[in-house]
Order: C-alpha cells, then sequence, then structure tokens
C-alpha cells in the first residue's frame, strides 16, 4: 500500500493514529476524560461540546468495564454532535483511580448512528484477552497499539 493508501485508510479509521496517547497525564477521572474526549474533537468526528455530554454520560452511569479499562462515552442525546464514528485511547502508565477502581486505559468513544455497541463489543474482545492487554501496557508507539486492536473489526 502506497503512503498516500495509507493516509486515506488512517484518516477513515476509527482509531487513528493520532488518536492514541501512550502517556496520558491526568491524574483523575474527569481530566481523563477530557483527554479522551479532547482527542476525539482534535480527530474532527465529533463537535467540542460532545465532550460535555460524555461528563454527563459519567455522573448518570460508571463507565468503568473491568480490566484495567474505562470507556467514557456521551448520552444518546449528544448522537448528533457526532459527524463519523471515532475511538480514542489514552494509556496512564501508573494507573489514575476510576470509582475506586484501577485503569490504565481509557477508551474514549463517539459512535454515530447505531455503530455504539458494535464498538464496544469490540474493545472488548480486546479487553479481555490478557496476553492483548500485556501487549497494550508493554507498547511503546502508537503502532503497536494499533496492532492489538488489528483483529477486531473498527
Amino acid at each position: 500500500m502506497n503512503q498516500e493508501a495509507q493516509a486515506n485508510q488512517a484518516s477513515n479509521a476509527v482509531l487513528a493514529l493520532n488518536s492514541i496517547e501512550l502517556n496520558g497525564t491526568a491524574t483523575d477521572k474527569a481530566g481523563a476524560i477530557k483527554e479522551a474526549g479532547d482527542l476525539l474533537v482534535a480527530s474532527g468526528n465529533v463537535d467540542p461540546s460532545y465532550v460535555d455530554s460524555m461528563y454527563e454520560r459519567e455522573r448518570s452511569v460508571s463507565t468503568y468495564m473491568g480490566n484495567l479499562l474505562a470507556i467514557p462515552h456521551g448520552t444518546n442525546e449528544a448522537k448528533t454532535l457526532i459527524k463519523q464514528s471515532c475511538i480514542s485511547l489514552v494509556r496512564y502508565a501508573n494507573g489514575i483511580t476510576w470509582n475506586g477502581n484501577p485503569v490504565k486505559f481509557v477508551v474514549g468513544i463517539a459512535g454515530a448512528g447505531d455503530d455504539h455497541l458494535d464498538l464496544l463489543g469490540q474493545i472488548a474482545v480486546v479487553f479481555m484477552d490478557e496476553e492483548g492487554i500485556g501487549k497494550l501496557e508493554a507498547a511503546t508507539t502508537a503502532e503497536q497499539i494499533m496492532d492489538v486492536f488489528s483483529d477486531v473489526e473498527l
């Protein structure tokens, strides 16, 4: 695949390289939601106010999923703020506390139309695999993170 084709594929991907942050700087849940949400906004696929809806969703139900994972996402009403489905991934090497639980990976989701549940399911597949989680923890590049997700349909 030539470089232009790779760039086009990356720009159309639900998870793009520039939506992966290996060294999150947040120290709490609110900061982590902002970091994950800001990456979604930076992708150009969601309106900036979508991040506000991620906080609103978290106030109504925790998005902590277990296995060192939290998946903050917006409310159903915020779907109009999504131009194209996308996800972001922020890794916290030392972890943060999410409602009393340890989290090292925060995956922000913006699912257009009916994509939301499919995206959640595909992310769950990755995080149910201890070997996959180990690879995510050991990754030193965004490309290595992408490789772990290459077996699921994002």
